[in-house]
């Protein structure tokens, strides 16, 4: 395999980087460590290593990834270190605000380097170079079946598949998800300490109503076990004696002022 490079564009300074699901082509800041941004010359085709696709053209100018070897493959090569179709002397790969797309316009649009500022074209020369002879693909031809495999053996759709759920190049939703998460369990912290607490106090308050219960209790049968006294509203001293003259069967009124009558006297018999 020949080595993996960016291709950044000399524009607007994003690198090229291929999609893993639906095959577009998008202009991102650039990342070496993402295989979605790494390319390679295979012959003439230009080889994303995350998508296992090669670059291709689309219609009158649409550019997009497709499986190398299909009928959307296209050969690149290079006119004044431009990339341009094979057979096509009109129309440059160039940058603009969708993505990438063929256009007739030259200049920094249209020049794509690598990481150290050198065209991508050196890197095909350099590889026609050292490598004449015809580059080994690295896709093997199943002549029966009439499609094209990957020489590890895993059919380019499941391949899509894997990738999407291993890609590297963007973590922003897995940080989200785990701040989300974080949020979430800070939340439920709080609420089981709120609830945790009221029910503490609630306990608290049950066990002071029956203490306080039970001692009403003690002290209400303490005080049924006392002996009743009898209310009176004088001192003994200051009751004054019945008088010693106080025939029996006399009815006598004390009043209010002290003084001591008889109810009901009897007639003397002289009155009789």
């Amino acid at each position: 395999d020949t080595e993996a490079f960016l291709m950044k564009n000399a524009k607007v300074k994003l690198c090229l980087q291929a999609s893993p699901m639906n095959g577009n082509l998008l202009l991102e800041d650039c990342n070496p460590e993402s295989d979605f941004q790494d390319w390679s010359w295979q012959g003439d085709s230009l080889m994303n290593h995350g998508t296992q696709s090669c670059l291709s053209v689309v219609g009158a100018n649409r550019v997009q990834t497709s499986r190398c070897g299909s009928l959307g493959y296209t050969s690149w090569d290079c006119l004044n270190s431009l990339l341009s179709p094979v057979g096509s002397s009109q129309a440059y790969l160039v940058a603009n605000r969708k993505g990438v797309a063929l256009d007739k316009v030259r200049g920094l649009k249209a020049q794509w380097q690598d990481v150290a500022d050198r065209s991508v074209c050196k890197e095909k020369a350099e590889q026609d170079r050292y490598f004449p002879a015809a580059l080994a693909s690295t896709h093997v031809y199943d002549h029966t079946a009439g499609n094209a495999t990957l020489t590890l053996g895993v059919d380019p759709e499941e391949l899509e598949e894997l990738l999407w759920f291993f890609r590297r190049e963007d973590p922003s939703t897995w940080n989200y998800s785990v701040l989300a998460l974080s949020f979430t369990a800070v939340i439920l912290g709080l609420l089981l300490l709120a609830i945790n607490i009221v029910r503490n106090r609630k306990r608290k308050i049950r066990m002071y109503r029956e203490v306080e219960t039970a001692q009403q209790a003690e002290l209400e049968a303490k005080q049924a076990l006392m002996p009743v006294q009898e209310y009176s509203p004088a001192e003994p001293g200051e009751q004054e004696l019945v008088p010693q003259d106080q025939r029996p069967g006399e009815v006598v009124v004390q009043w209010r002022d002290g003084t001591v009558t008889s109810l009901y006297t009897e007639r003397s018999e002289d009155a009789m």
